[in-house]
């Protein structure tokens, strides 16, 4: 057995965050436009790109959807990343 940790300690917590920060950059969007775009208030989003907050599954195809990425991209790169490629 593997034993978990806390996605935010990891390496895969952090690639999430610096993937959905690039992305949110290259839409040209800022925190708070993203955060208007998702209805939510900007310190939740500001939270997940530090790390402070996670995303389930559902929230990340939301989250990718408003800045116009493939959640699938991400999660292919966390694999990769695991695989050493």
């Amino acid at each position: 057995w593997c034993k978990m940790i806390k996605s935010i300690y990891s390496t895969d917590g952090k690639i999430l965050r610096a993937w959905l920060k690039e992305k949110r950059r290259g839409a040209g969007l800022t925190i708070r436009e993203l955060a208007e775009r998702l209805d939510v208030h900007h310190s939740i989003i500001g939270k997940i790109e530090t790390g402070e907050r996670r995303l389930d599954v559902v929230e990340l195809i939301e989250y990718s959807n408003a800045i116009e990425a493939d959640p699938i991209e991400c999660i292919v790169r966390l694999l990769e990343v695991r695989k050493g490629i």
